[in-house]
């Protein structure tokens, strides 16, 4: 049985297969829908033909797909939304599932606490939302923010650029402003809902074993305080330029250092010592719950 799940955000559409024992990633797209949006008023033509495009290429794997999305769509007005729905199931075959963010959080925390058994703090950052939670057993509390990386990075685009001139500290400090962040503490901070793992091993940013739990999918740790200075670097002295280079996908480093930002910030306020960066998002939780 191969199942095929794909997860679309504001800027990076994540597509995993699930062979009836292993979920394994197939790849991630990246397309632009929220910065693009801001831009158009609208959800720009050639996303959503992307978007349909890669849908349809899936079809010679399986026909067992299912589809969902985040963020921007949810922000979609009536017209908008039913349009796009509509259209989208014309040219796939398939529907397209809103997630509310109460449910992808819920799920994506399901995920990225499977092998855990202690109390820990799930971080899931999106290009145009931000949902944290505090997980004891279960979740204890849920604290949800319209707002994401793109939104942080069109107010300071020089981050987008090869090295950044604005402070990570003028970052943090705006953020701080508008993110809503758990009453509750953890030392651990786990980052899911986007591809984090891939970030930090890509980045040039200093990363360890994760000694703390065992799960394939949650490789890798830093303690918080490495990751401070590590993020300092990459803002002042990681060539973003550099970087992009080398990897597949350059344009989905536009919104990593907002990201790392980010990271600090609720590290900060939950009094985290340990950060796990994982790639983990949805599909366990939909895999488990459909």
């Amino acid at each position: 049985m191969n199942r095929i799940i794909v997860e679309v955000g504001s800027t990076n559409t994540k597509i995993d297969k699930f062979d009836g024992e292993k979920v394994k990633k197939i790849k991630d797209v990246t397309i632009e829908f929220k910065k693009h949006y801001k831009e158009d008023k609208q959800l720009r033509e050639s996303d959503i033909k992307e978007l349909i495009k890669n849908i349809n290429e899936l079809k010679s794997e399986t026909s067992d797909i299912y589809v969902c999305g985040t963020s921007i769509f949810r922000s979609l007005n009536d017209q908008e939304r039913n349009s796009f729905l509509e259209r989208f199931k014309n040219e796939t075959g398939y529907d397209f599932d809103i997630i509310s963010q109460k449910r992808e959080n819920e799920l994506t925390v399901y995920g990225a606490t499977r092998f855990v058994n202690e109390k820990v703090c799930v971080f899931i950052g999106g290009g145009g939302s931000t949902e944290i939670a505090i997980y004891d057993n279960e979740i204890k509390e849920i604290v949800n923010t319209e707002m994401g990386v793109v939104d942080v990075t069109l107010h300071f685009p020089d981050i987008a650029e090869d090295l950044a001139t604005t402070n990570l500290k003028e970052v943090k400090e705006f953020i701080k402003e508008r993110l809503n962040v758990p009453k509750g503490k953890a030392d651990v901070l786990i980052l899911a809902g986007g591809a984090h793992e891939r970030f930090v091993r890509n980045s040039g940013i200093m990363y360890k074993e994760n000694t703390l739990y065992k799960d394939e999918a949650s490789p890798i740790m830093e303690d918080t305080e490495t990751r401070k200075s590590e993020t300092e670097r990459f803002y002042k002295k990681i060539s973003l330029e550099e970087i992009k280079s080398r990897v597949s996908n350059p344009d989905w480093w536009y919104g990593t250092r907002a990201m790392c930002a980010f990271v600090l910030v609720v590290a900060e306020a939950i009094e985290a010592k340990y950060i796990i960066a994982t790639d983990i998002a949805m599909v366990y939780g939909l895999l488990e719950n459909k």
